[in-house]
């Protein structure tokens, strides 16, 4: 299993961004998986997760501003974030499912004017 996370870089607040991370190695389909981030300092946390059926979750913290999607054609999921502010600096993570040891290597968000 290869997750390969992409999309990151430095953005001004107020900003848009989209992430990637294409999966190989799996039958895409069959997976849930999910967008995590981590700040400096700070825990790894949940940011959002989209399941086979497309059912999603947020964090609160994103709501309203960032959006999972998957494309099971391209075995990619996305996270597409608006509105971005500088606490949502962090590297950013993809995971298979919500409990597995699969990870992508991080891509690094850094919003900052």
């Amino acid at each position: 299993v290869q997750l390969q996370a992409s999309g990151g870089g430095l953005v001004q607040p107020g900003g848009s961004l989209r992430l990637s991370c294409a999966a190989s190695g799996i039958t895409f389909s069959f997976y849930d998986m999910g967008w995590y981030r981590q700040a400096p300092g700070k825990q790894r946390e949940l940011v959002a997760f989209i399941t086979t059926g497309r059912s999603t979750k947020y964090a609160d913290s994103v709501k309203g501003r960032f959006t999972i999607s998957r494309d099971n054609a391209k075995n990619t999921v996305y996270l597409q974030m608006n509105s971005l502010k500088p606490e949502d600096t962090a590297v950013y993570y993809c995971r298979l499912g919500a409990e597995s040891d699969y990870w992508g290597q991080g891509t690094l968000v850094t919003v900052s004017s």
